[in-house]
């Protein structure tokens, strides 16, 4: 399969030998397209402010340091709606993969999969499609209470995701003002906007709301 060589691509896993199997796996499809790379999820939005118009595709492991669960993915998809993104997991859970997709992935592929099937996966996102694994039954649903929970998470501005991702890690507001170079009474907006978006009465509320759709599927990576 060849495809037009003016791709550019980013790889984001904190995996240096899975960044490169990647690698390989790209080069493959597109002869010599720009792909970059990043290990931490603060490296992703670095990458992405100095060329985010540039980047046609990220390949997101969900498990990298500087996020957990979907809070990278659900960041990324605010902060640039028209990026595609495949989700790249080791997690092939079919209600791991039916999240991605309900926030907003173009496409998941397991860590597991062949080469050839990688480049085939690749290839048809960027020609417009979406593509899970063939073999994995997607017909079920999530609970009423989970779906309602994602449709409320989605609506969340970038700012805000990143709010509640440092609230999940125990941050105060101080701290978060801080990391976000925001002023303190800024990070209560958000916090307040967060609160009323979710519907929840406090903080810890929204910080066990949010661990709902990802407990026990990810070992926490803490943030370097």
């Amino acid at each position: 399969m060849s495809v037009a060589q003016s791709h550019h691509l980013l790889i984001a896993d904190d995996h240096p030998l899975f960044r490169g199997a990647l690698r390989e796996a790209v080069a493959g499809v597109f002869g010599q397209a720009d792909v970059a790379e990043a290990g931490t999820f603060e490296e992703v939005s670095e990458v992405l402010e100095r060329g985010g118009g540039d980047v046609d595709l990220i390949l997101l492991d969900l498990s990298m340091p500087g996020v957990r669960g979907f809070s990278g993915l659900m960041y990324l998809r605010a902060q640039y709606p028209g990026l595609p993104i495949v989700v790249v997991s080791a997690n092939d859970d079919p209600a791991v993969i039916r999240h991605c997709m309900e926030f907003g992935a173009s496409g998941f592929i397991p860590k597991t999969l062949g080469r050839e099937a990688l480049r085939e996966a690749i290839a048809r996102v960027l020609q417009g499609e979406v593509w899970t694994p063939p073999d994995v039954d997607l017909t079920g649903q999530s609970d009423a209470t989970t779906a309602a929970l994602i449709a409320r998470l989605a609506t969340l501005t970038p700012q805000q995701v990143r709010v509640l991702m440092m609230l999940s890690e125990g941050l105060l507001n101080k701290q978060i003002a801080y990391e976000i170079s925001v002023s303190e009474a800024t990070v209560k907006a958000h916090v307040s906007a967060i609160l009323q978006k979710l519907g929840v009465e406090s903080r810890t509320q929204a910080v066990i709301a949010a661990g709902r759709i990802e407990a026990g599927q990810w070992p926490q990576v803490p943030a370097r």
